[in-house]
């Protein structure tokens, strides 16, 4: 149940966070920038991370929860949700400042239920992950948009894919199909949620509605990627298969195995994996899956809210931009006045070096983009390797493609004034 006095763009974000208490507070100081005027924060976490959360000041609503399994970890964050729309969020992700108003936008057509976004990776540039349906086997199907969005139905055996670290759902429609299922503890629980509420409505997909996943190091992977363990994609598989596809059950394993093995090949060839250490993995994969076979699934029923009050983020809103560019030689004294004025603005800081390095963009812990790289590198993978272009016409080409993203007000894109460039 909704509160009475909730508008229809208000939301809940909810964050689940084990061990990363210094990714959740990156990840919090960026919404705090969200440029969405009324929504609240929902952080659901272990010790570490409350303290965390707490020590933001935000005004967060705060769940202890201290056990391995995401989907049960959602659904308590649901339940305090007060909001009739509910986003998630990863906690080693960060958000554009304009993410969460985007994302919440299609939920204007009453037959929408869902919402995602577009991802991108580690450089903060290369996408991670921009749109796909799901089949009833959890296999995807990259599927292609417009720069302005779909609104698109699902299909029998097929659902628009919803991306974890970057979704939103009608919270009533979530709740009555019983919300996240504990059995997928991790990897293949949003996939099940869009099988079950695709029949229910229409998904929208927001490329222009971004985060940053950074990939940060967990129980099951590495800071570089490198998965330490697969025992949970694989129970999860077998848990999706007997929920989904039973007949696919039997064969389902050496797919899986086929899958996994040639990922963890690529890994032993670049000198990230042993041999002993693939054939380890490749074991646990397959402890993993007898774990899914044999594990218990719940019927769904409704979930219950808590019915809480909204409790907003406060000085949320739309902020102006404000970038500060400056060469390689002036960092220091960019960084220093980026840190001054985040509190203020959204700010962009363009730090280049007189080379062709590739770029890479991430979010300062103290609240502001900084973008690195060569004056003639690289940005985009499909754009050209070289730009022969002065410094001011590179700020303004870069000012240009990353205003779709965020607020660009600024003196430096406009009339070529540079911190550093003072007689």
């Amino acid at each position: 149940m909704t509160p009475p006095d909730a508008s229809p763009d208000d939301a809940s974000v909810v964050i689940v966070s084990r061990h990363r208490a210094a990714s959740l507070a990156r990840c919090l100081v960026a919404l705090s920038q969200q440029d969405h005027p009324r929504f609240e924060v929902i952080v659901v976490a272990d010790p570490e991370g409350l303290a965390a959360a707490q020590a933001t000041g935000l005004g967060l609503k705060l769940v202890g929860f201290d056990q391995p399994n995401i989907s049960a970890a959602r659904n308590l964050g649901l339940a305090q949700a007060a909001a009739p729309l509910v986003a998630f969020i990863d906690d080693d992700a960060v958000a554009e400042a304009t993410w969460l108003s985007r994302l919440v936008r299609p939920f204007h057509l009453p037959d929408v239920v869902a919402s995602t976004g577009f991802v991108r990776g580690r450089n903060g540039i290369s996408y991670q992950w921009r749109a796909a349906s799901v089949d009833a086997r959890g296999q995807d199907h990259p599927l292609e948009v417009p720069e302005e969005g779909a609104v698109l139905p699902s299909r029998p055996g097929f659902a628009v894919k919803t991306v974890g670290t970057n979704c939103a759902f009608r919270a009533a429609a979530l709740r009555a199909v019983g919300g996240f299922d504990p059995a997928y503890r991790f990897y293949l629980d949003e996939a099940d949620v869009n099988l079950r509420l695709g029949p229910q409505g229409l998904t929208a997909i927001v490329p222009l509605a971004q985060v940053h996943h950074g990939f940060e190091a967990s129980p099951r992977r590495r800071a570089d990627r490198v998965p330490t363990d697969l025992q949970e994609i694989a129970a999860s598989t077998a848990v999706f298969l007997r929920r989904h596809a039973p007949e696919a059950l039997g064969g389902g394993l050496a797919l899986l195995r086929e899958q996994q093995k040639a990922r963890l090949d690529r890994h032993r060839k670049a000198g990230r994996l042993t041999v002993a250490e693939v054939t380890a993995l490749l074991k646990g994969l397959e402890q993993g899956w007898a774990d899914g076979e044999s594990r218990a699934l719940r019927e769904f029923a409704p979930l219950r809210a808590v019915t809480p009050d909204l409790k907003p983020l406060a000085d949320t809103g739309p902020r102006p931009g404000l970038v500060l560019a400056g060469r390689i030689w002036s960092r220091r004294r960019l960084l220093r006045e980026a840190k001054l004025k985040a509190p203020q603005a959204i700010v962009t800081v363009y730090s280049l070096s007189p080379t062709p390095r590739r770029h890479s963009v991430r979010f300062d812990p103290h609240g502001f983009w900084l973008h690195q790289g060569g004056l003639f590198g690289q940005v985009l993978r499909a754009g050209p390797r070289l730009r022969l272009l002065g410094f001011g016409a590179r700020i303004r080409l870069e000012c240009r493609y990353w205003a779709k993203f965020r607020p660009m007000d600024a003196e430096p894109c406009r009339e070529g004034k540079f911190i550093g460039d003072e007689t």
